[in-house]
């Protein structure tokens, strides 16, 4: 199934959703990246990827206004409208955790002891994989619907994983002596962020599924 199953007129649109969506795949990226200079007390390549992300938010941002200015004049059936322009300001909200989470780290600046590293990376390399998973089940919704579920169930999948790696590395936390409530608070409000990103992910398919349904009947 095609664009032209969905969109009355091509003008570009499906262009820029795929080019919106490449802005989210990168940003998750970026934060991998990212989080690894940070681990490393490599702060001048983690600014330089801060700098990276914000960019890809703001052509995120534009891209996102134009596709809804097309969706609203020209090119969407009516009784799809409302499903695109949720999906994709709920992809440029992911997005915009990825670099929210970045800057947290630049402000705040924490002390990430070695011994988390490993749970740390894991669940930052799950989270990614949920938004990757969620970004290819939204591509397939508008080229291929038929193959919407071969990407959606991983999100799941993904998001359970960093769910339990989220909970371990909370209680790794709490049961270290070497910081002080105030650290082990400040730490764990960047795993609930960090797990939160998967969390939206899966939010997005399970509402995806929906649209799909819809455009079955």
């Amino acid at each position: 199934m095609s664009y032209l199953k969905i969109f009355e007129n091509k003008t570009g649109i499906e262009k820029e959703i795929d080019d919106f969506l490449d802005q989210v795949s990168e940003s998750g990226l970026l934060f991998n990246q990212g989080i690894e200079f940070y681990l490393s007390c490599d702060l001048d390549s983690f600014g330089r990827l801060l700098d990276q992300i914000v960019g890809t938010e703001h052509t995120a941002d534009t891209l996102r206004r134009s596709i809804e200015d097309l969706v609203y004049r020209r090119t969407l059936i009516p009784e799809s409208r409302g499903d695109v322009l949720r999906m994709i300001e709920n992809m440029d909200s992911l997005l915009g955790k990825f670099k929210g989470a970045m800057w947290r780290l630049q402000i705040e600046g924490p002390e990430i002891k070695d011994f988390f590293f490993q749970d740390l990376q894991n669940l930052v390399e799950l989270v990614v994989k949920a938004v990757e998973a969620t970004t290819l089940s939204v591509r397939a919704y508008f080229k291929d619907i038929n193959s919407v579920a071969d990407h959606m169930h991983k999100v799941s999948f993904w998001e359970s994983a960093a769910d339990k790696i989220a909970t371990q590395l909370q209680m790794k936390i709490f049961q270290c002596d070497d910081l002080s409530l105030c650290e082990q608070m400040q730490l764990r409000d960047l795993v609930l962020h960090i797990e939160d990103i998967a969390n939206q992910a899966e939010d997005v398919t399970d509402s995806l599924a929906i649209y799909v349904i819809k455009r079955s009947l």
